[in-house]
Formats: C-alpha cells, structure tokens, sequence
C-alpha cells in the first residue's frame, strides 16, 4: 500500500541538495523510465514526481521521500 499519494508535495536529497516537487503518479508494477526497467511492487511503489522549480520529472521510492506541509 502506498504510503504517499498523487498531489502531496514532497521533497528529497538530489546531487544540486535538497528538492520538492508534486507527485503526479504513483506506479505499483515494473515500468520503463529514460530507457531503463524501474521495478516496484504495490508494497514498494515509485513516484513520479515534479519538480516545483524546473518542471522536471524524477523517479522514487518512498524510503528517499519526506512529506512536506
């Protein structure tokens, strides 16, 4: 069961330091992202996440996310 949903802000470590962005997806079953296999289950799911400043879109497990607000 995922333990965040779509539209919570939340934010992560990244190599430019910490970044917060809207989850806009929630993905329980494996899935190709950037031309690899992103693997996950629906007890440890991956968000598709975008970023408040520059509209990218990453990639995580709930383990590398906190909720803000």
């Amino acid at each position: 069961m995922a333990e965040f949903a779509i539209g919570d802000h939340v934010s992560w470590n990244s190599e430019a330091g910490r970044v917060s962005g809207v989850i806009t997806r929630v993905h329980t079953h494996d899935f190709a992202f950037k031309g690899y296999t992103r693997h996950c289950t629906p007890e440890d799911p991956q968000y598709e996440i975008r970023s408040d400043t520059t509209d990218h879109v990453a990639m995580h497990r709930g383990a590398a996310l906190t909720k803000l607000g």
